[in-house]
């Protein structure tokens, strides 16, 4: 899913269900082995839909474009694998959850309990 394609998505639950709640939030994605952190970005939009209160999340976080290994040849020296990631590219992932009645709990809906294939 891309940007475009998301922006439609919340264009149309708007439009059917309404926005009860539309936020985002920074997420540690990843750490290099020099502590350099690698931030992701949710978004997240609350409404209630025909499952009851549902929740659609968009996660992007950069593309890994290679991958190095660092590495001695000494005995009991160390060993670590480090990532190159994009500065361009990104990496799209989109979830659905929705609200268990009575709880505080978001359990994800799956394509296959929703009739859809």
């Amino acid at each position: 899913m891309n940007s475009q394609k998301w922006e439609n998505l919340i264009f149309k639950v708007e439009e059917k269900f309404g926005i009860k709640k539309e936020y985002k939030e920074q997420f540690k994605f990843a750490e290099k082995h020099d502590g350099e952190k690698i931030m992701g970005q949710k978004e997240n939009i609350e409404f209630d839909g025909p499952l009851g209160l549902m929740r659609l999340e968009k996660i992007s976080r950069p593309r890994i474009i290679n991958k190095k290994v660092l590495s001695s040849k000494r005995i009991g020296g160390k060993v670590a694998v480090d990532f190159v990631y994009s500065d361009t590219d990104e990496v799209f992932e989109f979830n659905i959850y929705r609200k268990e009645e009575g709880e505080d709990k978001w359990v994800e809906v799956l394509p296959e309990t929703m009739g859809i294939e």
